[in-house]
């Protein structure tokens, strides 16, 4: 049982920091610089769908940078420079 409870509390750890590290690997990280290019390379893509999910991130993600969120931000910026590219 003590094992049990060892292992639950390395997992929580784990969880609690992966935000923090998303936030700094997700391409350069969240911040207003990388939210504007983003923001520039949306602007001149063709409308249609993956245009559509890409404002949809980045507008997320501009919400969990105002609330301090900057794993969950990290996250949506990079669908958002994902959905710019094209697949």
């Amino acid at each position: 049982m003590t094992k049990l409870l060892g292992v639950i509390a390395i997992a929580a750890v784990g969880f609690a920091v992966a935000p923090a590290q998303a936030a700094k690997h997700a391409v350069g990280g969240c911040s207003s610089a990388n939210l504007e290019k983003t923001e520039t390379a949306i602007e001149n893509m063709a409308d249609g769908d993956s245009k559509f999910v890409a404002q949809k991130e980045i507008a997320a993600a501009q919400d969990s940078l105002l609330n301090g969120k900057m794993g969950v931000c990290g996250a949506h910026l990079n669908k958002a420079m994902q959905a710019t590219i094209g697949k």
